[in-house]
């Protein structure tokens, strides 16, 4: 007889599983909202607006332009268009109500805009995947456990 996973095994799995649909040929990164009973109240990947130019086809700004690596993704001719998967699963999720006592599961660690996005919701709990294997938890007001 198998055991379950854990509601962590299980909210990255959910993450990992959505990342798949990232539409970036730099990165691929998954985010899933379980609410305080655990269920899945938001999903999202990282990607351009609806109907967008498509990173996957060829149509990336930031990968078509001659900017240098760690230039700036928001402003310039580098400027990439695409929307972070944590914003795209707090945009998925029906009522703000839900995200009170919520973990957002995210494949890779949150950057600073996205935390400070963050840091104006009720979600208690963001975990990430540190890149090395392990996980990493933040609390609300998000600061390293």
């Amino acid at each position: 007889m198998s055991s379950r996973p854990s509601w962590t095994e299980y909210g990255m799995g959910v993450a990992r599983a959505v990342s798949a649909r990232g539409d970036c040929t730099r990165r691929q990164v998954g985010a899933v909202i379980l609410d305080a009973q655990h269920r899945v109240c938001g999903a999202g990947y990282n990607g351009a607006y609806p109907g967008g130019p498509s990173c996957l086809r060829g149509e990336c700004p930031r990968g078509l332009s001659d900017v240098e690596p760690g230039s700036s993704y928001d402003t310039g001719a580098g400027a990439c268009h695409a929307v972070h998967a944590e914003m795209n699963a707090l945009l998925d999720v029906d009522s703000r109500e839900r995200l009170v006592g919520a973990t957002l599961y995210v494949t890779t660690e949150p950057c600073d805009g996205c935390l400070k996005i963050l840091r104006s919701t009720r979600i208690r709990w963001i975990i990430y995947a540190d890149g090395d294997g392990g996980l990493v938890s933040l609390h609300q007001p998000f600061h390293k456990e």
